[in-house]
Parts: C-alpha cells; sequence; structure tokens
C-alpha cells in the first residue's frame, strides 16, 4: 500500500535521483518475468536506500530477502569497496536470475548470496555488520532482530520494511492475522529496546531506521 497519491509519487521520483539504467533494467524485468513483482523496491525506496548506505559507509552488509536483488544493488552503491554484501533468500527459483543482474553490476564479485532459511543461516555468519536490511517474511521480524543485534557494529543500522503493513498497523486485529500481530510486537520492540535508537519512516509501507547504541 502507498500512503499518498500517485501524483505525488510521481513529483517525488522526478525530484529524486534518477534510477540508474542497471536497475531500471533490472525492475522491467521483474514485472515482465517474475511472480508478485511489487514486492521489488522500486525508484524511490531504491534511491533512499542507495543514500542511507552511502551515508554510512557500510563494510559489511546484510540483507534478509534477496527478491529480484534490487535492494541489495542499491544497497552496494554505499559500499567501501573492500565491503561484502550477504543476501539471504529462500527461493531456489530466483538465485540465477539474481546472479545474472549482481554480475552485470561492479560488485557482481562482493555478493554472497545464501539460499535457505534466514533463521538457520545467520547464526553461522561469524561476520559483524555495518547495515542490515530486513525485508523478508514478516512472522520472524522479531526473531531476525534478536539474532542480528549481537552481530552488528556499535553504531550500525537496521533498516526494516514494511512496517506499516498496509495501515493494518491502525486496524482491529483478526486473530488469525500472525504477520499484522508479530509486527505490532516488532515495532513496539523498536521503540522501546534500550539497545537500539529507531525512527519510523512513512517511505511506501513504512521503513524503520533502527541505530545499534
Amino acid at each position: 500500500m502507498h500512503f499518498i497519491s500517485q501524483e505525488l509519487e510521481d513529483y517525488i521520483e522526478q525530484h529524486s535521483e534518477k534510477e540508474p539504467a542497471l536497475l531500471a533494467a533490472l525492475n522491467k524485468e521483474t514485472y515482465q518475468k517474475i511472480l508478485l513483482p511489487r514486492m521489488l523496491s522500486g525508484h524511490f525506496q531504491g534511491r533512499v536506500l542507495s543514500m542511507l548506505a552511502k551515508l554510512i559507509r557500510p563494510v559489511n552488509i546484510l540483507e534478509i530477502g534477496t527478491y529480484t536483488g534490487y535492494s541489495a544493488l542499491c544497497l552496494c552503491e554505499g559500499m567501501q569497496e573492500n565491503g561484502v554484501l550477504h543476501t539471504i533468500d529462500i527461493k531456489e527459483e530466483l538465485i540465477d536470475f539474481q546472479r545474472k543482474h549482481f554480475d552485470k553490476s561492479p560488485w557482481g564479485k562482493q555478493i554472497i548470496q545464501h539460499l535457505g532459511a534466514a533463521t538457520e543461516i545467520i547464526p553461522n555468519l561469524e561476520v559483524k555488520f555495518d547495515l542490515v536490511f530486513i525485508d523478508a517474511d514478516k512472522e520472524n521480524y522479531i526473531n531476525y532482530f534478536e539474532m542480528i543485534v549481537p552481530k552488528m557494529n556499535k553504531g550500525g543500522i537496521i533498516l526494516s520494511d514494511n512496517v506499516l503493513w498496509s495501515g493494518k498497523v491502525l486496524e482491529p486485529l483478526n486473530p488469525k492475522d500472525v504477520s499484522t500481530k508479530v509486527l505490532l510486537e516488532y515495532n513496539a520492540l523498536l521503540k522501546n529496546d534500550p539497545r537500539v535508537e529507531t525512527v519510523l519512516l512513512p517511505i511506501r509501507d513504512g521503513l524503520t531506521v533502527s541505530r545499534v547504541l
């Protein structure tokens, strides 16, 4: 869900940095060939991710939820020359599609793909991260956060996507809606956890920026 009009969204994109050609091609091919293309970050959010990464200048990045690789490439734009991005996804059918576009970028050799459940992969990553982007199954957001915090460098940034969940966070909770229930708990956790300071931005479906103290 988008919370502003299409006209305003168009204006915002027109007055933000242009979408790089590689990402524009990936965007187009995702919509042509891949199921649920609206999962892709897209031009504006992609430029936000790129800008945040450039401000942070991370060496080690973790992405939970690769999809077609658009957001990974945006984050790589701010990565230091010796940096590495680890990206995790459970969908084997997207691995080759992701790799094709990664290898067209300047960062192909610096992007490590992990296939499988993030809850099983994260504990085995012996890396301290400067930047993490969580954009996967909402039911595990709290689990991901608890696994990630001990692996963060001080001052590191955790980005969490879809935290407004199409506005469902304000609606009466359906007891069967596990995703919304967990997101409500997750948003409260980020607000109150003394290990982080957090701001929730109304970008697309909600993007939380949490700085590790």
